[in-house]
């Protein structure tokens, strides 16, 4: 087959809404949207499910009840990027509509397998697209790397965070921090 250059075509959010409504996405597909492209989503093993579940309870129960802890769910960052986050805090608003960037005060991705695809496609969207600050939790290293300042060109700040350290948002003033051995079950 001669090289041929093919040219794609990238959907936007409200197409991939009306894929599965139509059913040619179906709830148990484990995919979403990047860049245009619905993209297959790693499966989760034990301790992905662990941390997203330990980070879900110590969110909840050190937020305001008007705060949304939304897990799992998406996060629309322009029309054509709707990632989802493993866990994202979520200012008040419309409970039954996909969240906008403007409404997000962090987001958290927990990363095994996904550690790489993370730190270069999704983190730098999530900083063009404002989102304030974003945990990259990596389970097999044992750290938390926390990005602050968004500009289109990326986040201004970066740390990592490890084992015997906590972290709060930078966004919630009265928050206690999370033990990072918490959040990685060590």
């Amino acid at each position: 087959m001669p090289d041929v250059l093919l040219e794609q075509r990238r959907i936007t959010a409200d197409e991939y809404h009306a894929m599965a409504e139509a059913g040619i996405l179906g709830e148990d597909d484990r995919v979403e949207l990047l860049d245009g492209k619905i993209i297959a989503m790693s499966p989760t093993g034990g301790s992905h499910i662990g941390s997203v579940n330990r980070l879900t309870r110590m969110l909840v129960e050190r937020t305001s009840p008007d705060i949304t802890v939304s897990v799992q769910n998406p996060v629309r960052l322009d029309p054509h990027w709707e990632p989802e986050p493993d866990v994202a805090l979520l200012r008040p608003g419309e409970p039954d509509a996909v969240p906008t960037a403007d409404r997000v005060l962090l987001l958290i991705e927990v990363a095994d397998t996904t550690l790489a695809k993370d730190r270069t496609v999704k983190v730098p969207q999530y900083a063009r697209a404002g989102i304030p600050e974003v945990w990259l939790v990596a389970l097999e290293e044992q750290y938390v790397e926390v990005y602050r300042r968004p500009s289109s060109d990326g986040y201004a700040e970066m740390r990592r965070y490890g084992p015997g350290e906590a972290i709060a948002p930078s966004q919630l003033s009265a928050f206690e921090a999370l033990p990072v051995d918490d959040i990685l079950g060590a």
